[in-house]
């Protein structure tokens, strides 16, 4: 795994597509990922990919950038950290691909499961040249048959979903509501490296997803 890791932070190949017994796959792509940054992976994770993945009618792989926008690439090293939190758990595929127009050119008529949050960056001008080039940018990842499937989030007290995001007109077919009955998780990683700190290594964790809901209370 590390050497096809090297090779992708290298530009000598685009994808690295990690099985769940760790083992480096080839073969045709995922429809449907689930992008994070999985430090660490977490039941919302976990949670959200399920939802979305009984929503579509397909799996939901998980999607990891080495590189972003106002970071420094992630080493092998911490890559492979966190790709092992996968092993059992599902495919990640690991990218050097920040942005998502990007993301829609590596993977043409993909599903994107998304957060509120995430939504709101994606069409907000600011992280693109000006308004036309994020019009351009999303009408183009449109076009390839691209979609955002977004969940809700709590934020004070009340449950946030697509229907209250302005969207252009043109873009509104690009994005999907995952609906609230289908999933609500309110958990961030920022929460749980708090407790991890706190309370040890797998508060709210990836072993907390597993259990059955009365041994989480």
């Amino acid at each position: 795994m590390r050497d096809a890791l090297g090779q992708l932070l290298q530009g000598k190949r685009d994808t690295v597509v990690i099985a769940p017994s760790g083992e480096v796959v080839a073969g045709a792509l995922p429809r449907a990922l689930l992008s994070g940054s999985f430090n660490p992976l977490h039941r919302g994770h976990l949670g959200l990919a399920e939802a979305a993945g009984e929503f579509l009618g397909a799996p939901v792989a998980s999607e990891l950038s080495a590189v972003n926008v106002d970071k420094p690439p992630l080493p092998v090293a911490e890559i492979a950290r966190r790709a092992a939190q996968f092993r059992g758990v599902g495919t990640l595929v690991v990218t050097r691909v920040p942005t998502f127009p990007e993301k829609g050119r590596l993977f043409p008529g993909c599903t994107f499961v998304v957060g509120y949050d995430t939504a709101v960056r994606i069409v907000a001008p600011r992280y693109y040249c000006d308004e036309a080039t994020m019009y351009a940018e999303l009408t183009e990842m449109l076009r390839s048959g691209c979609r955002f499937l977004v969940a809700g989030r709590s934020r004070e007290g009340r449950f946030i979903t697509l229907r209250e995001l302005s969207l252009p007109a043109g873009l509104r077919p690009l994005f999907v509501e995952l609906p609230e009955a289908a999933f609500r998780e309110d958990v961030s990683s920022t929460e749980i490296r708090e407790a991890r700190e706190a309370n040890g290594p797998d508060a709210l964790g990836v072993r907390d997803a597993h259990r059955p809901p009365a041994e989480r209370c």
